[in-house]
Formats: C-alpha cells, structure tokens, sequence
C-alpha cells in the first residue's frame, strides 16, 4: 500500500469531536515497513495527540527507529505541516534529508525535506560536552 492511500484510510479514524479536523498519517520505516497514525482529542487536551507521532508511536512498538519517508493528509484548503512538536519527533527519527510529503483531500502535495521542515533542530550533539 502507498503512504498516501494508506494515510488516506486512516485519517477516516481519527477521533476530532472538538475540532473536527481529521489528520492521517502513513510513515515508511527504514526496513521498508509501513506505519500509520490519526489525530486523537479528548476534552482535558482538545489540541490532542498528531497523526505524525501516532505513526511513530506505531513504529517504535514494532521495534524500527528510522524514518525512510512519511506523509499527511488533511482536509485544508492548502497542504497542513505537523506541528512543532511532531516535527522533532520527526527530525528525532529521520535523516535532514528524509522526504516529507504534505497533502490536501483534493490532491493538492507540497514535498519538502526533514531539514527544511526544521531548521535549526535540537539534537543530542547539543548535550554533548566535548
């Protein structure tokens, strides 16, 4: 199954009673495995819980680290970035140049890069003391 298809699906599960804006999203690990993940509220976080870390919370249950290339998909007049939280996540799991997929119900995609996602990522390097 493609990550689109495959975020396409499980969008229709998120549960967004407050907002009602469901988000999917579908991640390739590095071992070729595919993992996906919707958006979850509930009323003491109506924010909720993303897509993105739903499917690398997927991911890591199974027991893959690394991210090969991941997409969302949101019903959004223009393609939706993840919000700052699961883009480090996603900067914690993926290579700077790991290929970032944003999507729209009506087909429009936006693709761009891990580093161009988040420039300026916090890594463990900055905990290092040399």
């Amino acid at each position: 199954m493609d990550l689109l298809k495959a975020a396409t699906e499980v969008r229709e599960n998120a549960y967004a009673p407050y907002s009602r804006f469901k988000v999917g999203a579908a991640l390739r690990s590095s071992s070729g495995a595919l993992h996906v993940g919707c958006n979850v509220e509930n009323v003491a976080y109506p924010e909720g819980t993303c897509a993105e870390a739903g499917a690398i919370a997927a991911m890591c249950a199974t027991g893959d680290r690394r991210i090969a290339e991941i997409l969302v998909i949101a019903d959004s007049p223009d393609p939706v970035p993840p919000c700052g939280g699961c883009r480090q996540k996603i900067a914690e799991f993926a290579d700077p140049d790991v290929v970032v997929t944003l999507c729209t119900t009506d087909g429009k995609q936006r693709q761009m890069t891990v580093a161009d996602l988040l420039p300026g990522v916090f890594t463990a390097a900055h905990m290092a003391r040399t």
